[in-house]
């Protein structure tokens, strides 16, 4: 799985979310996560969990770290198993930078001391399947409590580029063991 951590800040909002973005946008072409700080404001055009549509709930915040993963050649339900497991990637690396039971993940939630620490979607391009997961970086300017990076004092580069590497040493090491057996009869 290809990487990269993107410099420059920009806006989240929803559009990102489409077949070969990272390819289109930054020549990141293949299975791939990439990452960028940036504000969030989907608005219910662009919003993709109907449960959030449906209740008309916000999905925004002043200053995000972002993550969008492309995968081929896979189903929804891969994506998902993906995105949980990125899920316990990030609550496990954050976990030990912090040292706190206060922090808790519920599926492809994290929270520390009850706020809510990220927000996160699965799902299909007409080519792949997409993962966008989010964690603040601030507070301000989300429409729930919530909990950041700077409540944990963790710097949003240096976690973007550990969980990077750990999710693609672990998403290779899963395509690793499906060629090394023999099947069955």
């Amino acid at each position: 799985m290809k990487t990269l951590f993107i410099e420059k800040e920009f806006l989240y909002d929803g559009t990102q979310l489409t077949s070969l973005f990272a390819y289109r946008n930054f020549g990141v072409l293949g299975n791939s996560v990439i990452s960028w700080v940036g504000e969030c404001s989907v608005s219910f055009e662009h919003m993709v969990d109907y449960e959030d549509f449906r209740a008309q709930e916000k999905i925004c915040g002043k200053k995000m770290l972002h993550f969008i993963f492309e995968l081929f050649d896979k189903d929804l339900a891969h994506a998902v198993l993906l995105q949980r497991l990125f899920a316990a990637i990030a609550h496990y690396e954050m976990q030990q930078s912090i040292l706190s039971s206060q922090f808790e993940r519920e599926g492809d939630d994290l929270y520390f001391k009850e706020g809510k620490l990220s927000i996160s979607i699965a799902s299909s391009s007409p080519v792949s399947q997409m993962i966008h997961f989010a964690v603040n970086i601030t507070n301000l300017g989300t429409p729930v409590k919530t909990s950041s990076l700077e409540d944990l004092n963790i710097n949003p580069k240096e976690i973007s580029m550990k969980l990077m590497e750990k999710v693609s040493q672990e998403y290779l090491s899963v395509i690793e063991a499906t060629q090394k057996v023999k099947p069955l009869k």
